[in-house]
């Protein structure tokens, strides 16, 4: 199936009954491909985790973000503010 970016908009419900069908979908701008659509196989099994990205974890030895709510406090107050 192709389907414009003013498709994605008001045909959105065939086109996910297409991606129902395992259908590919080619998404075109000024009727040129910009991206591909593709149905989830397996029911989400090859979606990779958030926490085994390389960025999870990142800040954990960070001693300043244990309290998470005076860090938030801290990002939150004024620019003047007394110190």
């Amino acid at each position: 199936m192709r389907a414009s970016f003013v498709d994605l908009r008001k045909k959105s419900g065939d086109i996910l009954r297409a991606l129902e069908r395992n259908e590919t979908v080619t998404v075109l701008y000024r009727g040129r491909p910009k991206a591909i659509l593709r149905p989830v196989s397996g029911g989400g099994g090859d979606v990779p985790r958030a926490a085994d990205h390389a960025a999870f974890g990142l800040w954990r030895d960070r001693r300043d973000l244990k309290d998470v709510a005076s860090a938030v406090r801290r990002l939150r107050r004024g620019r003047f503010h007394d110190r």
